[in-house]
C-alpha cells in the first residue's frame, strides 16, 4: 500500500479556507462572559445561543470508551451526513468512483448519485462475505472509497477480519467500515486499528444500541489528518445543542445502554428459536445485529399478511442475493411475542 491522503483529497478542498464561526474564534477560559459576538437573541431560553461547533464536551466523553482522542472524532447530523462529507471531500464529481458490496446499506448508492460519483458494485459471496479479488479487479486510480458495512445490513453478518485486512493493505484509497450495528456483535470494533491503517475510516451511530434514532447523531472515527479534512467542509453548527445535550446524557448512562443491548440479544435468540418452528421459513441467516434476515416461501405474501395483523417488517427481496427474504428487527419482549404469535397463526393456517 502506498497511501497518501493529499493525493486522494479533492484539490478544491485541499485549498479551501473553512468558514470560521464566532464560536470557533472564541476559546473559553471558564470565566463568565458577555456574548455579543454572534448576533444571537440575548434573552435566555435554553437554546438562544449557538451550540459548540466542535461538540467538545460530547467528544471528550465519547473518546474514552472508543479508545481514541477527541481529535479522532467527527460528529454529524446522522451517519448519512458523515458519509456525504466523505464523498464531498475525496470524490471528484464525474471523475472518481467508489466501490460498494450489495446487498448493503442503500444510502451509499444514493449518495453516489447525489454527488455524481460512479458506484462500482461487487456482489458479496454466497456466504455474504467481501470478494477481495473481485473488488481489487474493479479498483483503479480513480477509486477513492470502498464501503464495507459490518455487521452488514440487510444480511446481519459480520465480515471476516482477514478479508478486511487484505483490502486495507492493498487499497490506496479510504476503506470505510460502517459499524452501525457493532454493539450487537461479538467482534471488536475496527476503531482499535486506526493507528495501524492510515486509510481506515470507521463510522458509527447512536441510533441503534444507544436508542437515539430521533436525534440523528453519527460518528466518524479516523486519523486526525482525515478528520481535519472533513472539518474543513462540515457546516459550522451541524450538530444542534439539543442533540449534543441528549447524546451526552445518554452516553453517560452507559449501564442502561449495556442493559438494553443485553436484553435485545436475549430477545434476538428467542426470536431465532421461534422462527425455526415457522413452516414457511426456509432459512435463517447468521446475525450479529439487532435484526434477523430470513428466507421464506413468498416474501410479498407474508409481508402483506403481517401488515394486515398490524406488524411492520421489511421486505428485502429487491436486494441482490436476497430473493424472498424478510428482515425482522428485534423489538421489546411484548412486541416479539406479538410477532411470534402472528407468525404461528400464519404457519398453522
Amino acid at each position: 500500500m502506498n497511501f497518501e491522503l493529499n493525493k486522494i483529497t479533492r484539490a478544491n478542498v485541499e485549498a479551501l479556507q473553512p468558514y470560521s464561526s464566532a464560536r470557533d474564534e472564541y476559546k473559553s477560559d471558564g470565566s463568565e462572559m458577555v456574548f455579543l459576538d454572534a448576533n444571537e437573541n440575548p434573552f435566555e431560553n435554553g437554546v438562544n445561543r449557538y451550540p459548540d461547533p466542535q461538540q467538545r464536551d460530547l467528544k471528550s466523553v465519547l473518546a474514552e470508551p472508543k479508545g481514541v482522542l477527541p481529535e479522532n472524532i467527527l460528529l454529524g447530523n446522522g451517519s448519512d451526513e458523515v458519509l456525504d462529507l466523505l464523498f464531498r471531500a475525496f470524490c471528484e464529481p464525474h471523475v472518481d468512483n467508489i466501490v460498494t458490496l450489495p446487498p448493503t446499506y442503500g444510502m451509499y448508492n444514493v449518495l453516489s448519485g447525489i454527488n455524481t460519483v460512479e458506484n462500482r458494485k461487487v456482489l458479496l459471496t454466497d456466504t455474504f462475505q467481501p470478494d477481495v479479488k473481485e473488488i481489487l479487479k474493479v479498483v483503479d486510480e480513480y477509486t477513492k472509497l470502498i464501503f464495507l458495512c459490518s455487521p452488514n445490513n440487510p444480511t446481519g453478518n459480520g465480515f471476516d477480519e482477514d478479508r478486511i485486512k487484505g483490502l486495507l493493505e492493498a487499497f490506496n484509497g479510504l476503506l470505510v467500515i460502517d459499524e452501525a450495528y457493532i454493539d450487537f456483535s461479538p467482534r471488536k470494533s475496527w476503531v482499535g486499528r486506526l493507528s495501524d491503517f492510515p486509510n481506515l475510516v470507521v463510522t458509527q451511530t447512536l441510533s441503534k444500541a444507544y436508542g437515539l434514532a430521533g436525534i440523528r447523531l453519527g460518528l466518524c472515527l479516523a486519523s486526525t489528518e482525515i478528520i481535519s479534512v472533513l472539518n474543513k467542509i462540515k457546516p459550522p453548527y451541524n450538530v444542534n445543542g439539543l442533540t449534543q445535550s441528549r447524546a451526552l446524557e445518554r452516553v453517560l448512562a452507559q449501564e442502561a445502554v449495556t442493559s438494553e443491548v443485553a436484553n435485545i440479544l436475549t430477545e434476538r435468540e428467542k426470536l431465532r428459536t421461534a422462527l425455526l418452528t415457522v413452516s414457511f421459513v426456509d432459512m435463517l441467516y447468521p446475525t450479529e445485529a439487532n435484526f434477523i434476515l430470513v428466507k421464506v416461501d413468498d416474501a410479498d405474501l407474508r409481508y402483506a399478511q403481517l401488515l394486515h395483523k398490524g406488524i411492520v417488517i421489511r421486505n428485502r427481496s429487491t436486494q441482490p442475493l436476497c430473493q424472498n427474504t424478510l428482515r425482522f428487527t428485534v423489538g421489546t419482549a411484548s412486541e416479539n411475542k406479538k410477532l411470534i404469535s402472528a407468525l404461528k397463526e400464519l404457519s398453522d393456517a
